[in-house]
Formats: structure tokens, sequence, C-alpha cells
């Protein structure tokens, strides 16, 4: 296995395409793309299966490092099937991490369509007007796609004319992960950007279902306990290094995620992390659906709710919202839009009002330093009224 520093520079993404074109066609051996910033990462151990390609560590929502094996051919059926779902090969440019699998998948997306991607420089953290400029790069009358998080997609649509210009001239522009907020997804669509949402993880070789339809040959399932299950040509090995976590998470073909959903029709509706539920008075409550009701009232940008401990309920709703008005006055009419749509049970009993809800990797909310935020506050009626 190679171990491919990247810093975000197109030079570092480069050598990392040369090392994924060698891995996926069997000339070289395995990935591990890693960030070149902070202390030296050192390689898992354990044995690659055969034809394993790439190695991502994300350490996911626990904190606890994972080492997910990709194969080249969940890489390529992965690409292959964005490809169709797109409508056709691409121009593709890259403005994430790289040693996430969204920017993998990216950078395997834009060699099998046979040229590597243009390469946004994101040293000095993501710019509106860098992608404006990596988009410029493109030659004219190829399609073009792109994948973004919901944070970037903000920036842009708040940077001015020509980001969002740039991004107009997409055919697809991916979202994922993080939940796109429903207010800022409809602000996208109004602006004339082709959004086309994304779920999936680093074990299901980066999105696999698109706007809730799974892509060609991808499974999904819910099983009793509301789990979401993954299955088809694009899902992982295993973690290598770590039998029993392997076991757990791979069953009989499928994935076992993390997550909550739902089938309607054959269209997932993902509900939150299955271990984010709050359960309050016996009653469970999806953060996600929470948070969903609160970004989309007058004044709210954002908003992460988790769940706190309580001697009297086990454990309370509560909320960090970005607003832009007095928080105090506001939380009744928060609370009562809450409790229209989601019922008591899932109004937020604590508040807080923050000027930026805190991110960890590429764009999820840090829900665990959002509830340390929480917990360090002092609530009384004054300010933030306990509901």
């Amino acid at each position: 296995m190679r171990t491919v520093p990247v810093d975000g520079s197109p030079e570092s993404v480069a050598d990392l395409a040369d090392a994924l074109a060698a891995a996926i066609d069997g000339t070289g051996p395995a990935v591990r793309p890693v960030a070149a910033a902070g202390p030296p990462s050192p390689d898992p151990e354990g044995t690659l299966p055969d034809g394993a390609a790439v190695v991502v560590s994300t350490s996911g929502s626990t904190g606890e490092p994972k080492h997910v094996v990709l194969t080249a051919a969940a890489l390529v059926a992965s690409a292959r099937a964005t490809e169709a779902r797109l409508g056709g090969p691409a121009r593709w440019v890259l403005p994430l991490p790289a040693e996430h699998v969204a920017g993998v998948q990216v950078i395997v997306r834009a060699l099998l369509a046979g040229t590597p991607p243009q390469v946004q420089d994101i040293r000095d953290g993501f710019r509106p007007a860098g992608f404006a400029r990596a988009t410029a790069r493109l030659p004219h009358g190829a399609p073009r796609c792109t994948s973004l998080v919901p944070t970037q997609l903000l920036r842009i649509l708040d940077a001015g004319s020509a980001p969002l210009a740039a991004l107009q001239g997409y055919a697809a522009v991916l979202i994922g992960g993080a939940a796109l907020d429903p207010a800022l997804h409809q602000r996208a669509l109004t602006a004339g950007v082709r959004v086309r949402t994304t779920y999936g993880m680093s074990e299901t070789a980066g999105g696999c279902v698109y706007d809730g339809v799974p892509l060609d040959g991808v499974t999904v399932e819910i099983d009793d306990d509301d789990r979401v299950l993954l299955g088809g040509p694009t899902i992982a090995e295993g973690y290598l290094g770590d039998a029993a976590a392997t076991a757990e998470a791979f069953r009989d073909g499928w994935f076992r995620t993390g997550d909550l959903g739902r089938l309607d029709d054959g269209r997932l509706t993902v509900l939150g992390r299955a271990d984010d539920v709050v359960v309050t008075g016996g009653k469970k409550v999806a953060p996600v659906a929470v948070e969903r009701v609160l970004a989309a009232q007058p004044g709210v940008s954002d908003a992460c709710v988790v769940g706190l401990p309580d001697p009297e309920w086990g454990a309370v709703v509560a909320a960090a919202v970005v607003v832009d008005r007095d928080l105090g006055p506001e939380c009744d009419r928060l609370a009562a839009a809450v409790r229209a749509e989601l019922g008591r049970a899932a109004v937020p009993r604590r508040w807080l009002a923050v000027d930026a809800v805190p991110l960890r990797g590429i764009g999820k909310p840090d829900r665990t330093e959002v509830r340390r935020l929480l917990s360090a506050t002092t609530f009384t009626e004054d300010t933030s009224p306990i509901r």
C-alpha cells in the first residue's frame, strides 16, 4: 500500500490521480490518501484483500479511526453509475479535500471520463473566487460537474455574480457530506444551480443515492429498527485490521449504516444518525427533523440539535441556532413551529444562539462540540427559556 499525502494543491492531487489510475488498472499498489497537514498518519496494520485499490481513513461519527478498503471494482461501479445517472461523461472540478472519499471519487470519475479533474487550490481553504477560476480553466463545450458540501454551496451563493455564474454553468452540482437544508436547496434551485443531493459514505465508495433514488445496481432496505441498509457493487470490503467492526457493519452483502431512514415508493429519506436520536420522556426525537423545521423559520440560517442528560426526562432536546435577531423573544415562535410540525416531545427545552454551527470533517455538524457548548451554558427564564 502506498500512502500519498495531499495538501489541497493541484500538484499533490495530480500525484494522487496518477497513483489512483495505477491502483485501479492493477499496475500499482493500493493507495491511501492522507492529509499532509498535522502529525504523520501511520499506516494501519492488516492484510489487504485482492483487488484493493484505495484505503480511506475516516473517523466517522465516533472519533475512532477506521480504514475503509475499497476495491477497484467498487470505485469503477460507483463512477460508472454516477456517469449514467448524470447523462454521460463530464469534465470535473475538484474543490474538496482529496483524502476524503468524495474527493477520491471526483478524481476517479474524471479519470474514467478521459481526463484528470481541474483542481481548485484549497491550501488556504475554500474560496468562491478560486472556484470560479478553476471553472474558467475547463474547456468549453463539454458537460461540467462538481461536488460540494452545503457550506461551500452557501458561500458561493453569497459571494456575488462571478462564482454564481460559474456554478450555474454546471450540468450537475453534487451536494453531500452533510444534510442539505431545504431552504438552501430551494435557494440554489431558484438561482439556476442544478443541485443533486447525494447520500453515501466511505463504506459505499461515496454517494450511492441521488435525490433519494439509488444509483443503478445499488439496493436500499430499512430494517426493523429503521436502520438504513445499503447493498450492491459499490460496497467496501470492510475495515483494514478490524475484523470485529467489519463483521458488525458488513453482513450478507449489506452495509449496515448508522443512519435511520424510511422508504416511500423506492425513495429514501434519511432521518438522521441512530446514535443521535434523543429519547426524552420515553419518546424518540430525530435531531435532523427538528433542525429542518428550525432552519426553515424566518431569521434562522442554521441549527444543530442534540440531546442533553436530564434527571427527570432522561434527556432533553437542546438547540444551537444561528439567528439574526435576539433569541430570547424568538424562542416561543420557534418552539411553536417545532410543536406544530413534530409534536410536543420534539420542542427544544434549551436554546443557545451561536454565530455558526461548529463543523468537523468536510461539513458535518460537530455535535460533540455543540453538546459541550450547550452543557456549558447557564439557561435562565430571562435569556433562553427552558421549554
